[in-house]
């Protein structure tokens, strides 16, 4: 049996390798073990799953070792949205909740994300209680055929999402949104938001297309389900073939979101972030603390300096955000990857709200997005640009090469001088005021990531480069 870990966001691991019904079982058997710890299993534990290989299936066998610890389970009766699974956690009152799937890790991966009461990712001391309770075998493990656990009502199939969609209108205007005559491309990238853009502003004068809907597992026409380039290029394409006011893009899961703007140009996922926090400060006129990883972009801290609201940086991933997001009761958090959340709603990343909130920004200003990007640099007085390079690497080597980045001290890159070198969450160099690199390992996959933003394009890859040459790439 595999040693099961679980990194940035849940465990995800290669299906039929590692990631196996029985490995799957185990990991069941831990959070199982964690929700009695703290009180929460006679809360019961809502379980769902997204569009990948074999989902339903390890949903189910997830659901059956719940039942055979006695735990309640409400099973989604479909493929499921994780930010409806989330919320789904808070409108049963549920303990916590299991979430398969493997987000946008290529078609190969699936994966089991976790969610504590509040519907948010558990912190980094919880995850190591759960792997601490993960049985060495699965013959440790407690189960109860799905048949016998829903004849005696510890397992029920339900539809959540009736609760999720009552609750976002709540929270934006879908009235004003289905009429306001927009064309609009919708990308869910294959995944589990295919379909909820149509149900959710039909019946106006707003128009929608929706481009890889169905379910396929192989991920055609992409690398993988995740919403940055190459992988948006086709529907991007297909944004200036239509003549659409903008394209909406999900993530297989649909917990992050992509914009493309009404010339096929991809708007990066700091600029959305930036966007947002705009959106909500000067547009709706919120106030509240920003909650930022490491690998977000500085328009933020413009924005909390203009704006006079706290601005709070941690680690990447959830784990770290939703914590910070409840104690300081934020007004927007999120991370560089297009996973943001939002006050009022479950302290989760949420790609078809944040969707919505973008085009409620359209409407409520009358302007494209790229008018929208422009409006943001006027605000902020400069422009930001950012970049990042994934680069794939055998996990024998990550010793080698944390050590080579640990030694590098550089005092300058690309002849810009490093002010301060940040390891809260990977080696970040601070480079003054033209912006910040950023070295760090994936905690889902075996990559190693450089990003920076800077306020100068043509430095962009001269300090990738730079970044690429501190850890040996």
């Amino acid at each position: 049996m595999v040693t099961i870990k679980f990194g940035t966001d849940g465990w995800r691991a290669r299906i039929a390798e590692d990631y196996t019904f029985d490995n799957v079982r185990r990991a069941a058997q831990g959070f199982a073990l964690y929700l009695k710890q703290h009180g929460l299993a006679e809360k019961g534990c809502v379980i769902g799953y997204d569009q990948r290989f074999q989902s339903e299936f390890f949903a189910q066998a997830a659901a059956e070792v719940l039942a055979g610890n006695g735990i309640a389970v409400w099973l989604t009766a479909h493929n499921t949205p994780t930010p409806v699974i989330s919320y789904a956690v808070v409108e049963r009152q549920a303990g916590g909740a299991i979430n398969i799937t493997a987000s946008h890790n290529p078609p190969t991966d699936n994966g089991f994300k976790v969610r504590d009461p509040e519907g948010g990712a558990i912190a980094p001391a919880g995850l190591k209680e759960i792997e601490a309770g993960i049985p060495a075998s699965v013959a440790d493990v407690q189960r109860l055929d799905l048949k016998s656990a829903q004849a005696q009502g510890l397992v029920t199939l339900w539809d959540p999402d009736p609760a999720y969609i009552a609750h976002i209108s709540k929270l934006v205007d879908l009235e004003r949104l289905r009429n306001a005559g927009l064309k609009i491309l919708v990308e869910p990238m294959w995944g589990n938001a295919a379909g909820w853009f149509q149900r959710l502003l039909c019946g106006g004068s707003t128009r929608i297309t929706e481009i890889h809907a169905e379910r396929n597992p192989f991920f055609p026409e992409m690398q993988r389900p995740e919403p940055i380039q190459p992988n948006v290029d086709v529907a991007l394409a297909k944004t200036v073939d239509l003549g659409a006011d903008v394209c909406l893009i999900t993530d297989g899961d649909a917990d992050r979101m992509g914009i493309g703007d009404e010339h096929g140009v991809f708007i990066d996922q700091l600029r959305v972030f930036g966007l947002l926090a705009y959106y909500f400060l000067e547009v709706r006129g919120e106030r509240g603390p920003i909650v930022k990883t490491l690998s977000s972009t500085q328009m933020l801290n413009q924005l909390g300096k203009l704006y006079g609201v706290p601005v709070h940086e941690t680690g990447v991933g959830f784990k770290y955000i939703a914590p910070k997001f409840l104690e300081v009761d934020g007004l927007i958090g999120g991370e560089e990857s297009g996973g943001y959340a939002f006050r009022g709603n479950v302290p989760e990343r949420d790609g078809i709200l944040g969707n919505l909130y973008f085009l409620d920004f359209m409407v409520r200003t009358g302007k494209t997005p790229s008018q929208l990007v422009e409006m943001l640099f006027e605000k902020l007085g400069q422009h930001y640009f950012y970049d990042r390079i994934d680069t794939r690497f055998p996990s024998e080597k990550r010793p080698e090469t944390l050590a080579r980045i640990q030694a590098a001290k550089p005092e300058t890159i690309a002849g810009i001088p490093v002010t301060q070198i940040v390891t809260v969450d990977g080696f970040k160099y601070e480079l003054g005021e033209v912006g910040w690199l950023l070295v760090r390992f994936s905690g889902t996959e075996p990559v190693i990531r450089v990003y920076c933003e800077l306020t100068d394009e043509s430095l962009i890859q001269p300090v990738l480069k730079g970044g690429l040459e501190i850890a040996g790439l």
